[in-house]
């Protein structure tokens, strides 16, 4: 399967992904640990996905959605964002009223 067909299989058959670098335990960027923390206080189940692991991932997902940073959140199989967005959203509480209307995003 190719990168793209992974990714598509990925965000489509879950509710909630995040694409990361490293993982919600061990971050390896703080952007991508402020997208963990935001999703941790929204109490959202998602999958997270290490972009460091695999290279045609972590280049594949970037042309997937035509945004070039990482990290990136994937809800209902549409993109949302990256953790700027993710926070703006958070704040105004349009993220967890979108975690909300996912069937068992969250915890």
């Amino acid at each position: 399967m190719d990168a793209q067909a992974q990714i598509k299989e990925t965000v489509t058959s879950n509710p909630v992904v995040l694409y990361m670098k490293g993982s919600p335990k061990f971050p390896q960027c703080g952007f991508s640990n402020m997208a963990t923390q935001i999703l941790d206080a929204c109490n959202a189940k998602y999958v997270a996905v290490d972009v460091l692991a695999d290279q045609a991932v972590r280049e594949g997902i970037k042309v997937y959605a035509n945004w070039p940073t990482i990290p990136q959140l994937y809800i209902n199989g549409e993109f949302v964002g990256g953790s700027d967005i993710m926070r703006a959203m958070y704040e105004n509480g349009e993220l967890q009223t979108a975690l909300n209307a996912t069937t068992g995003a969250v915890k």
